[in-house]
């Protein structure tokens, strides 16, 4: 019955929202019996006393009869006075009694209930006790039970010669409970009616992007990464709906260049195996003469290991991805891989022309890394370097202390440069941006996601700055060998 979210959340508000009212209504109900119930205690006291008052005033006399006599001889009068004191509160009667509950007087309402003998058991607990209170049927000469107190009037001697008696019914109490109890309720209805159309805007408000996500999921299923969530606000919801349409851009992304690299990997494996293949059968079939042979297998071998680079590239990138490749981490000199490296790039950078400078901080710098890793990273970086450098231009190499522990390498130089749209994925899997595609047709964009890779499984960082058509730097951190064994905290 209940499947969506939606219907689940504005259900739960709705019963949380009725029951709290039912509570409130029942608590405020009781309190309000108890308050007037109190106060109805209160008042009859003080009506039972002011009559008591009144009767034991005007009386002088000292016996049973001789009271008798008196409330006989001022009954009109005392009539009065007791209806003018029922008057002042509904559902209220008075009597005067003797010692044998015999009702001597009463006021006019009372005296047209045809009770004339009150039980013995309520003049007998009035009579010991000076006073009672209590609620009584009056033995079932009432049809409803009534609050009831009395209070006993006595002689000189303090001897009991009758009793006052209070009689009050609940009408006036019920009746205020209830007009308490629909003012309540009519309330409650209207505060929850608001209440639950604001819960249904608010619910809507936060089910709806959680609707349109479930949409656009849908339509990532199919391969369509093209719909977007609409973001409003600055909430919690907003920021999920912002962070789902980043993860949307970045599904679009990874898909056009998983795109781009199958139609890259295609082309990069399909040229050179025409080529070797076409040079082959040129050999085999003799269309290349014995003297060419040598100049064409040549041609085959560079193209053999241009396959052979490619496919190392994408197991280097399963293994890594896997976690097959273990890191071998051990104390090295970066400076002296640095010198290494640029004199194997010596024909190229001569060819270029490179103005080319190492900076050290000291001859020898000893970190702690996977040796083969950083040296296939730091020779990728230089190999880039040395090939998007304008002809003529600078090339440094700069290795420094980076804080207290670590050790930064850094290659720069000037050529075409990284555009500033493409720099925040310049490390992600088989990205290539359009001047790399210009200037270098080997590659498949690979190279800068497994330095990334490296890196990160060394816990450093690695950072890029450029401005396109004037220079490019690469920098990456390492632990200098005076680290090793600490806590990472330390480090």
């Amino acid at each position: 019955m209940f499947k969506s979210v939606f219907t689940k959340y504005v259900t739960a508000f709705a019963l949380i929202i009725g029951i709290s009212f039912v509570m409130l209504t029942s608590i405020i109900s009781s309190k309000v019996r108890d308050y007037a119930a109190d106060s109805k205690r209160d008042d009859l006291r003080w009506f039972a006393q002011t009559v008591h008052d009144v009767v034991s005033y005007g009386f002088h006399e000292s016996d049973e009869e001789q009271l008798i006599a008196y409330l006989n001889d001022n009954r009109v009068a005392l009539t009065g006075i007791l209806d003018s004191v029922t008057r002042r509160e509904a559902g209220v009667m008075l009597m005067v009694t003797d010692t044998a509950g015999n009702v001597i007087l009463s006021d006019s309402e009372f005296a047209t209930s045809g009770i004339s003998v009150l039980p013995d058991s309520i003049i007998g607990a009035i009579v010991s006790s000076s006073s009672y209170e209590g609620i009584d049927n009056l033995d079932g000469a009432l049809k409803t039970p009534c609050i009831l107190y009395g209070v006993c009037l006595t002689d000189q001697a303090q001897h009991p010669i009758g009793a006052v008696v209070i009689l009050s019914t609940y009408a006036s109490e019920n009746e205020l409970i209830s007009t308490m109890n629909t003012t309540v309720v009519m309330a409650s209805l209207w505060l929850m009616l608001a209440a639950l159309i604001a819960v249904y805007f608010i619910s809507d408000r936060m089910i709806g992007p959680l609707r349109s996500m479930i949409t656009a999921s849908k339509q990532f299923a199919k391969g369509k990464f093209d719909t977007r969530i609409e973001v409003s606000g600055q909430d919690e919801i907003a920021e999920l709906a912002a962070a789902f349409n980043q993860m949307a851009e970045s599904l679009d992304h990874i898909e056009k260049m998983r795109n781009s690299f199958l139609a890259s990997v295609s082309h990069d494996l399909r040229t050179p195996m025409t080529t070797i293949a076409g040079f082959i059968d040129g050999i085999n079939s003799g269309a290349i003469p014995p003297d060419k042979h040598e100049y064409y297998l040549g041609i085959i071998s560079s193209e053999v290991h241009r396959l052979s680079r490619l496919v190392s590239q994408l197991l280097d990138i399963s293994r890594l991805e896997s976690g097959d490749r273990k890191l071998v981490l051990k104390s090295f000199d970066i400076c002296e891989m640095a010198r290494l490296i640029l004199i194997s790039f010596e024909q190229k950078i001569d060819a270029k022309h490179l103005d080319v400078d190492f900076l050290a901080d000291d001859d020898r710098m000893m970190v702690t890394a996977d040796q083969d890793a950083i040296h296939q990273i730091l020779y990728n970086i230089c190999d880039n370097a040395i090939k998007f450098s304008y002809e003529g231009g600078k090339l440094n190499v700069a290795i420094s202390r980076h804080g207290r522990n670590k050790t930064e390498v850094s290659v720069y130089n000037e050529g075409v440069g990284i555009p500033a749209e493409d720099i925040p994925f310049i490390f992600e899997r088989f990205y290539k941006g359009d001047k790399s595609r210009g200037l270098d047709k080997t590659g498949v964009g690979l190279g800068l996601y497994i330095a990334k890779t490296i890196i990160d499984a060394h816990g450093e960082e690695i950072h890029v700055d450029s401005e396109e058509g004037k220079f490019c730097r690469f920098r990456f951190t390492l632990s200098s060998s005076e680290t090793v064994g600490k806590d990472p905290a330390e480090r």
